[in-house]
């Protein structure tokens, strides 16, 4: 891949890591009215960790990363076996899974950019 489309990746997941890293309220906030389902999003995490694990190879991502996302990647992948018929933003502080994803999320963050604390990404980006 070019440095750009590594620039791009990087860009597109550290962003999504700074949302699964937020405290729920501004989850929620930054939600809106979006009906987004958990099983969409699942998926979209699933994938970020494989686009992370690739990005670290090329050397765009700090290595000590890995162990979080890989951690990330397990502890969603039995929690995508089971039917997922709600809304993300019903099961944000009800399934103890996404609390175990925002503490590795803001480990991640910590390890690759020394502060988890960061302006969420524009809605719908």
């Amino acid at each position: 891949m070019n440095d750009l489309g590594d620039a791009h990746l990087r860009s597109w997941a550290l962003r999504f890591m700074t949302l699964l890293a937020a405290d729920p309220e501004d989850q929620l906030a930054w939600l809106g009215t979006q009906a987004v389902g958990t099983d969409s999003v699942v998926e979209e995490v699933l994938l970020l960790c494989r686009t992370w694990e690739g990005l670290v190879e090329r050397g765009v991502g700090e290595r000590a990363t890995l162990g979080d996302a890989r951690a990330i990647a397990r502890r969603l992948g039995d929690f995508a076996d089971a039917p997922h018929t709600g809304l993300w933003a019903d099961e944000l502080a009800a399934e103890p899974a996404w609390g175990d994803v925002r503490s590795l999320a803001r480990q991640f963050l910590l390890t690759e950019l020394g502060d988890w604390r960061r302006p969420l990404p524009p809605a719908g980006s």
